[in-house]
This record gives structure tokens, sequence and C-alpha cells, in this order.
């Protein structure tokens, strides 16, 4: 066959001819992977952490099906349904709204890329691991970063976020909905009002949330709303949902300075998604099997309906607390009504190593749970109730598992 190929090379000349000589010249050093040579193995786990979470068998299903072309008509029409879907869980009639190829922190950063300029002024509520990334990515960005510090578990007050608000004069400010990092939910009545009063735009993270607590980014004054496939939506990560209020959309179309990420530009995107009534363009090829399981995820909540998926979260939630303050175990959130009902924190038990905790659960069960992250790592244990994994059965079987964890995982030495 190299004879062959060495006889046609000649033919068409010594540049087709020198190709040839290369692909010949060099032996290959690396070997393919033994690992790669075997069949793919896959544990059966119970994921209750904060993420993701395990999913139901229409979005798996959805998974397995033939590819398509990224710019097929077909495939243009599952995005309409897609941003229909936001639009409902969301509950706004933004037209610029869609998703980003990529997961919810890539959500956070092209919200701030698109909207925050080198020296803007940028109001962060940092309670938590999302708060410090936020401010971490405006800081990149130029801006001029005034963090509101609280230790994990604090929320905000309208009072604390007007005395801001009326010191800094930011142009955005950010907050967490549900910090998954701490299991608060932050209240968001009055927040929209407020900053749009200090001509200041209201940017919130609702990965956690989503779907678990109740969310009106219109009727609230949000004006920059993200959140994630992979909690509530039980839907594979990578993909996240992002949208735009027209005031929002005013400040990123009348930039001064192109946005700093071409993937992220949002001019771009808004023009792949349809939003921008042109004919679209190819920017990138985004990731349509998840597209596949993120229609399917949104078609799932639409059926259900918000409210019901609000109020199962809450009661599942509920559950859950009584049953792990029947172990003796302390809600790291005290105030009932800053419960984050897809994430609960625990305050790890006295005289234990939280590792060993989370480390039982999945080898003797088989079962996810976390520790915690960013300025809540090592004093909470974190435990998911998303979507579908939302039940009491759930909360049955991790609530037994933590039984048995806590009478055989070894104490400290003192």
């Amino acid at each position: 066959m190299f004879q062959a190929l060495a006889k046609a090379s000649a033919a068409l000349g010594p540049r087709a001819a020198g190709w040839v000589r290369t692909m010949a010249s060099h032996q290959l050093l690396v070997a393919p992977p033994k690992a790669l040579l075997k069949p793919l193995s896959i544990p059966t786990r119970l994921l209750l952490g904060p993420g993701p979470s395990n999913l139901p068998p229409r979005t798996m299903a959805a998974g397995g099906l033939q590819m398509l072309g990224h710019m097929h008509k077909e495939t243009y029409q599952i995005m309409d349904e897609i941003k229909e879907g936001i639009q409902y869980v969301f509950q706004t009639r933004n037209p610029l709204t869609l998703v980003i190829s990529g997961s919810g922190h890539c959500a956070l950063e092209a919200a701030l890329i698109n909207v925050l300029e080198p020296g803007d002024s940028f109001l962060v509520g940092v309670n938590g691991i999302w708060g410090q990334r936020a401010a971490d990515i405006g800081e990149r960005l130029g801006a001029r970063v005034h963090p509101m510090t609280k230790d994990p578990g604090g929320h905000y007050t309208l009072q604390e976020v007007e005395e801001g608000l009326a010191q800094h004069k930011p142009v955005l400010l950010f907050l967490t909905h549900g910090e998954s990092s701490s299991g608060v939910l932050q209240p968001l009545d009055g927040f929209g009002e407020l900053c749009h009063r200090y001509k200041c735009l209201l940017l919130v993270d609702s990965v956690a949330s989503l779907g678990g607590a109740p969310l009106y980014m219109d009727q609230q004054g949000i004006d920059i709303l993200y959140s994630g496939s992979q909690k509530v939506l039980n839907a594979p990560p990578g993909t996240s949902l992002l949208s735009f209020s027209d005031t929002a959309k005013n400040k990123i179309y009348s930039r001064k300075t192109k946005p700093s990420s071409f993937y992220l530009d949002v001019k771009y995107l808004a023009n792949l998604w349809g939003c921008d009534g042109q004919p679209r363009m190819y920017h990138h090829t985004t990731p349509v099997v998840s597209l596949y399981s993120l229609r399917e995820g949104l078609a799932l909540l639409s059926e259900q309906g918000l409210e019901n998926s609000w109020r199962k979260h809450r009661e599942a939630a509920a559950y859950l607390h009584g049953r792990l303050q029947a172990l003796g175990l302390r809600l790291f959130v005290k105030d009932p009504a800053l419960r984050l009902p897809t994430v609960t924190t625990v305050a790890v038990p006295t005289g234990y190593y939280w590792r060993d905790i989370v480390s039982y659960l999945i080898e003797r069960f088989g079962i996810e749970i976390t520790g915690g992250l960013g300025p809540s790592t090592g004093k909470v244990l974190r435990i998911g109730l998303m979507g579908c994994n939302a039940t009491r059965e759930n909360v049955d079987l991790v609530t037994e598992a933590l039984r048995e964890a806590l009478q055989h995982c070894p104490k400290k030495k003192l």
C-alpha cells in the first residue's frame, strides 16, 4: 500500500512525495493506552451532593440519539424550544435568552465579560465561593471590585446592599440566590427595584436554586440571570442558561470596548441563538447531543410545573432536616427561611473528620455527599436533593447511611 502511495506521490510531484516520506520517517513513540482497549465501566452511584445529579431515563435516552449538524434546521428548532424552556423556568420574556456552551461557571464569566468594562464599579456579595469567583473575574477584567464579605451562612439585607450602592455607585451588583457552598437561600424581593433606583444592574446566580426555590426574573427585576444544566434539570454538565433584560442588553451593545472573549461575546451568541432577528451565522460548534439532554430536562420540569417542583423540593428538604436532627446533627443555616432546599448543609459533627464520613458513604453505600467548598471547607457536609433525586426514599437512604457512618468512622484523637 505504501508503494502505491509513493508512486501516486511521484506523479503528483516532489511536494506530495515529501509528504509521503514525512509520514514514513518516524516511528510511533506512544503505544495505544491499555486502559482504552478495555470496555468502559461506570459504577452505580446515588449522587446526593451539590451536583451533578443523577439523570432520569428520558434524559439518558436523549443523550444516546444520533448526532445532527449544529447548523441543521432541526437543531435550530431544538435550540428555539430550549429558549422557550429557559424563559419559562426563569419566568422571563427577555428576547436575549440563550445557552452557553459551558458549565454555569462559564455563564458567570459570559455575564461579567460582556457587561463589565475596565474601570466599572462592581459590587459583589461574597458570602461563599461563588461571590469569591465573581470578584476574582471582575478584578481580571479591570473592574473596581467592592466585595461585601460575610462568613459562610450569612445573607444580605436590603439596607446593607443600599449602603453599598450609595457608597460605590456600581454599574453591577452580584448576588447568589442559592449559595451551594454554605446552603443559604438569598432573598431577592426588592433588590432589583433597589438596584434600578441607583442605576445599577442586578446579576443573580441561580445554578443551585433554579427549579428548587421560587424565582421570578422579570417580576423581581433581575437584569441578568444564569443557571446550570446539572442540578434540578437533571441534565449532563456542560451547558448553562443565561438571560439578559433589555437594560442589560443596552449596556452590552453600547460598550466602548470589545469584550475580552470572542467565544463568549453575547452579540455573536445572540445571533447563533436566534435572538437578534438576523440570519444565523456560524460562531462555534454547539454541543448538539448535550442540547438534546438539556431540552429534555427543561421539558420534564415544564411538564411537572414550577410550583409543583418548588413544593416537592421544599417538602423533601424539610423531611431531610428532621431526619438529620434526629441523628443529633446540627443544621448549619439556623434560620429555616434561609435554607436552600436543594443543598442542605450540616455542621461537621464534633470529633469526626469530614472526609472519613464522605468516603464511608461512597465506599460502603455508593452514595455521594460532599464536604464544604471554598470558605466552608472543613465546616460542613453538603447533601443535595435535586430534581428526580428529591425524594423521601433518598432521604431515608442517606440518613441511614449517615447513622452507620457515625457509628463506624474513627474519631479524632484529642
